[in-house]
């Protein structure tokens, strides 16, 4: 049984436990494959740099790019602020000075776009319905010819919600303005044809797909059209001059082959997964009042389920369930005392977006786990609420 020790996870949005296969795909270059991948002098570094370009080549494949539009960096986080920071500063001596956000994003996205406009660029933040999707009547409004980059998230970290990336795309092309995704939580669960969709720059981070901490992608369109944002930082000019520093070559091994296994496994899980997160919400529909499901209606990740639950406090709730891994939100934002902006921006009060967990499924979550949870968490509500 689970216990305080070792708890249910069912917090897979925050971060997935390595697979077993990835660490035996990164293990001969944690051990004996040591070289650096820019030292082409000698075999070691021709091997470490053979082992990344495999891993770029492998991580194209599955996302329908070329492997010379794929860039290493440690993580989602530099991902977006090379994407968002980058690509503006570029588009700025073309007279293009306005950036397009939604409300929704990750704080990797919003913390960046605020320091644009400590620089002078035009910051428009859309706000989103109540089921998280924004209104592409109110985007096309908002993107004109001045605007070079439009962010939008393929799929929330909070309430799971699937932004239309195509038809957001369509829009930001249509003006000129490149599309940027923070696809963290989206890549290796959805499938992308980078080829052909019009985005032009693409975010993915390792720890989020049964891979390893610390190393991350950008996707940056190399033709129709050709995208080169400004290096955020220097000293080597690595990764065509994009992401200076050496590059940690077991974490790329294990990036590529961690996004290979979840696309191989996709459809299966992420059908599995689903019944899941519907039979949770079943459960907790079924035996608490006061319940709602955040993003219902909108197309959503098949392993979230974010709920907000009335008349609860939600830091006793989670001391209540010693048992179960579960969070209230974005790992990025625990510390913030303020409610969720992603449940603000929904239109949840105070109250309510105080009083919400999310549930993050994975690959290890059974049906007797999805039972357990459901069943605590009734018991721990129903004492607090002393029914």
């Amino acid at each position: 049984m689970p216990d305080a020790a070792r708890p249910l996870y069912l917090d897979h949005h925050a971060t997935t436990p390595l697979d077993p296969r990835v660490l035996d795909a990164m293990d001969p270059f944690l051990r004996d494959e040591f070289g650096n991948a820019a030292s082409r002098t000698h075999a070691y570094g021709w091997r470490a740099e053979a082992a990344v370009e495999s891993a770029r080549e492998r991580i194209a494949a599955a996302l329908g790019a070329e492997p010379r539009e794929i860039v290493f960096t440690s993580g989602a986080t530099e991902s977006n602020n090379i994407a968002v920071l980058g690509a503006a500063r570029a588009r700025r001596a073309h007279g293009r000075d306005g950036v397009v956000a939604l409300a929704t994003e990750h704080r990797a996205v919003l913390d960046p776009l605020r320091a644009l406009e400590r620089e002078g660029f035009r910051a428009v933040v859309l706000p989103v319905g109540s089921d998280g999707l924004v209104d592409l009547d109110r985007l096309r409004d908002a993107v004109d010819e001045r605007t070079a980059l439009v962010s939008a998230m393929a799929a929330n970290n909070e309430i799971g919600v699937l932004q239309p990336l195509d038809a957001i795309g369509a829009i930001a092309r249509e003006a000129g303005a490149w599309l940027h995704s923070d696809a963290a939580q989206a890549a290796g669960r959805l499938a992308f044809d980078l080829a052909a969709q019009p985005i032009e720059l693409l975010s993915l981070s390792g720890h989020k797909l049964y891979g390893p901490k610390g190393v991350g992608a950008l996707f940056v369109r190399a033709r129709r059209p050709r995208v080169r944002p400004e290096p955020i930082q220097y000293g080597g000019g690595h990764e065509r001059g994009l992401r200076s520093g050496t590059l940690p070559v077991a974490l790329c091994v294990g990036l590529a082959r961690a996004l290979e296994l979840c696309l191989a496994e996709r459809e299966a899980e992420q059908a599995r997964l689903a019944r899941l997160r519907d039979g949770l919400w079943e459960r907790l529909a079924a035996e608490l009042d006061g319940v709602r499901c955040n993003g219902l209606g909108a197309p959503r990740l098949a392993a979230n389920l974010s709920v907000s639950i009335e008349g609860v406090d939600v830091d006793k709730l989670l001391l209540a369930l010693p048992d179960l891994a579960l969070s209230t939100g974005s790992a990025c934002s625990s510390a913030q005392p303020e409610p969720s902006h992603v449940l603000s921006a929904i239109g949840l009060p105070p109250r309510l977006a105080r009083a919400s967990l999310r549930f993050g499924l994975g690959r290890a979550t059974s049906e007797d786990d999805v039972a357990y949870a459901a069943a605590r968490v009734v018991e721990a509500v129903r004492g607090l609420r002393g029914v």
